[in-house]
């Protein structure tokens, strides 16, 4: 578990102790965040003013993206990218946020990709409130996960190619991959969308309008992302059904080439497994020109139920 305390005041913004950054009243305001992979619990958030509510809602263990309003602050919870390399059973982890005038406390499980971009944002002097650190975030999370919608149907895109050209073996596992993604993403982005759309109409003076117009645009790429995954899925539900259908296509035109093979060769077999029996009376047993008029009848019958299947078009793709 790690704790930072990050406080922006008059000056440039610095590190700090939990408790001093607790304790801090003056101006600016002041950050903490708290990383743990294990269960958090409340004696975490001790001494820091924060409702019995808002303090449930940062420790709980399966959130889902949302915006609540608890007196003068909010509760925000949201959904980005984990840092590279970081395993999650959750295609995107959370980040829960209580925010008011003056402090921000904030906990993830996993390592946020947005967090570093958050922090580079404050070092360089962007974020001077509460509601600039949450529409940073907003901003972030949503620049982070576009790129990643936009792959699915890049690839959905690839696939529907490579089906249009004929190469419909190995397509169903990436067909089924990309869609089980999409659902996946479409679980918290839809829910991002509509925390951060309640969270611009909310009224507080430690949000400002610039933060609301920041936030507002992070909803509306969130908006977007959700129609496009709601267009992936259903893009690769029709792609697995026409990969489907041309697979039992395929299975059917192969077995009426099977089919016409054994038809072609069951007059065959009956003649030559008549003429082998072991038994006298066969005609022409004894004559030395048997055999040759035999495979001549053979191939003749052969070639007539061939014909009679290329005149009925049986044989065409």
């Amino acid at each position: 578990m790690s704790c930072t305390a990050i406080l922006v005041g008059d000056g440039a913004p610095r590190q700090v102790s939990p408790a001093e950054a607790a304790a801090y009243s003056g101006p600016g305001f002041v950050w903490i965040h708290i990383e743990s992979a294990e269960e958090p619990d409340l004696s975490l958030l001790d001494g820091q003013d924060i409702p019995e509510v808002a303090a449930n809602a940062l420790v709980a263990t399966e959130t889902r993206p949302r915006c609540d309003r608890i007196e003068d602050g909010a509760i925000v919870n949201l959904r980005g990218t984990a840092e590279a390399g970081v395993d999650s059973s959750d295609r995107l982890v959370s980040i829960r946020m209580w925010a008011r005038r003056g402090k921000v406390n904030s906990l993830t499980r996993r390592p946020l990709a947005a967090t570093k971009a958050v922090i580079e944002q404050m070092n360089a002097g962007k974020i001077l409130d509460p509601g600039d650190l949450v529409a940073a975030y907003a901003r972030a999370i949503s620049s982070e996960l576009d790129p990643e919608v936009a792959d699915l149907g890049d690839v959905l895109d690839d696939c529907e190619t490579r089906l249009a050209e004929g190469n419909i073996y190995r397509l169903r596992m990436v067909i089924t991959r990309i869609r089980s993604e999409a659902i996946s993403y479409r679980r918290f982005v839809a829910p991002d969308r509509d925390a951060l759309q309640l969270l611009a109409q909310l009224e507080f003076d430690w949000l400002a309008e610039d933060d609301r117009l920041h936030i507002r645009e992070a909803a509306d790429r969130f908006a977007r992302m959700a129609e496009e995954l709601e267009a992936v899925r259903e893009r690769s539900a029709l792609l697995h059904e026409q990969l489907t259908d041309l697979r039992a296509e395929e299975l059917d035109e192969r077995a009426l080439y099977i089919s016409i093979v054994a038809f072609i060769f069951l007059p065959l077999t009956f003649i030559t497994g008549l003429l082998g029996m072991n038994v006298d009376g066969i005609p022409y047993q004894h004559s030395p020109y048997a055999f040759w008029g035999v495979v001549l009848f053979c191939v003749v019958l052969g070639v007539a139920v061939t014909a009679w299947f290329a005149g009925r078009h049986w044989l065409r793709k």
